[in-house]
């Protein structure tokens, strides 16, 4: 017989992800072994233990009570070693469900995600600006619909809504195009009240760009560096910041906005960031050339744009993105700068490699370059952030903890 293969070596222990044996802790301990799991993939409760410091006995009965919450799944055991058999517990996709609604400049979407991160239903909506009454009118007709795609007895598991929308809408009608009175709107409309009415559980509102890098955060594969700055590519560029494992919203929730930021423009005068590394500006430079440009909002994955004005625009926004990246360096001596957006994958990647190019460009004396790469969540990053909100208020630890690494 051959002779079973010896099971992994054992998780080190994390320091600063540390449990507590004391009574009345139970809660703070689900979420970090929930936090852990997420972050490392499956795991036994020795190695649960061994990385927390709680005793055996409180692990045992910790994740007894989050299988049987539906939480964490059994694995097969693992053989080969002396002693009882490890039996390894992974997240449970079908342990919990979150609603993400991305309100943007230029359409909606409602997406329903299950505990692991993977969409299991979506609806959208595209309009030529992002009214109200028009936003609640579309959750309000495909909200029934989404729920309905669960099975009967999971629908109760929905946990919570997160939305992710640009803040300060009204500020930006001419830039879209929309009429002010509509836009005005915004200023006093409770929104998240009103979406706490229409579909009864709790609701959570972020900054669009900070919701996608929380996605990275919570979803993304991959290593995750515990400082970056995120830039999001939408119908403006946004942005977020990762801060020791953290994501950063600062005072007013709007922290790494990062599209106001003065980068260098033509003839050598600054323009903001907005101007460059947009994707309204990709659209205006089809308008201009007699050319459609509504598709880019309808699919990010097929986009037919002539070469020259594509190739153009990358290099505009490339130049854009690898400024504003120097600057972000050298004030918060970030470790890495991450690009994501609405568009094609093809696409991202050239963003990635002319943004590289630019900065080597740049005059780096005195500056730890970080490294430029690409996200890893994609063009669904706004409303999958949005979903990991409502997860991660009930489910997870602080990330500043769940972060750190031995």
């Amino acid at each position: 017989m051959k002779p079973a293969a010896d099971p992994p070596d054992p998780k080190p222990e994390v320091p600063g992800l540390r449990g507590s044996n004391q009574s009345g802790m139970r809660a703070w301990n689900e979420r970090l072994v929930l936090s852990l799991v997420r972050q490392h993939g499956a795991l036994a409760k020795s190695d649960i233990a061994r990385m927390t410091g709680l005793s055996a006995q409180t692990v045992s009965v910790i994740m007894r009570a989050l299988e049987q919450d539906r939480l964490l799944l059994r694995g097969e055991p693992l053989r080969g070693r002396i002693g009882q058999p490890s039996v390894p517990m992974s997240l449970d996709a079908g342990g919990a469900y979150f609603l993400g609604l991305k309100i943007g400049r230029r359409s909606a979407d409602l997406a329903l995600v299950d505990f692991l991160g993977r969409v299991r239903g979506a609806r959208r909506q595209v309009y030529r600006y992002p009214a109200p009454d028009a936003v609640l009118a579309f959750v309000t007709e495909a909200l029934p619909s989404l729920i309905d795609t669960l099975p009967r007895g999971d629908r109760d598991r929905i946990v919570g809504m997160g939305v992710a929308m640009p803040f300060q809408l009204w500020a930006w009608v001419k830039d879209i195009g929309a009429p002010q009175a509509e836009m005005d709107a915004w200023r006093d409309r409770d929104i998240q009240g009103e979406l706490v009415t229409l579909a009864g559980m709790p609701v959570h509102v972020q900054n669009d760009a900070s919701a996608a890098c929380g996605a990275e955060l919570v979803f993304g594969t991959g290593e995750r560096p515990k400082d970056f700055l995120y830039f999001y590519f939408g119908y403006f560029i946004g942005g977020g910041l990762v801060l020791n494992g953290q994501l950063f919203t600062g005072r007013g929730g709007n922290a790494a906005g990062v599209g106001p930021m003065p980068v260098p423009g033509p003839e050598g005068r600054m323009q903001r960031l907005f101007a460059a590394a947009s994707l309204s500006v990709l659209a205006a430079r089809l308008d201009a050339a007699g050319l459609p440009s509504a598709a880019l909002w309808e699919n990010p994955e097929h986009w037919d744009i002539p070469e020259p004005i594509l190739s153009a625009w990358l290099e505009t926004a490339a130049e854009g993105l690898a400024s504003a990246a120097l600057s972000a360096a050298a004030l918060l001596e970030i470790e890495a700068v991450l690009i994501d957006g609405w568009m094609p994958t093809a696409i991202r990647a050239e963003v990635v490699r002319r943004t590289k190019a630019a900065f080597d460009r740049l005059d780096l004396a005195g500056i730890t370059p970080p490294a430029i790469r690409e996200g890893t969540v994609g063009a669904e990053a706004r409303a999958l952030g949005a979903a990991a909100i409502p997860l991660s208020q009930r489910y997870l630890i602080d990330q500043n903890a769940a972060a750190r690494e031995g």
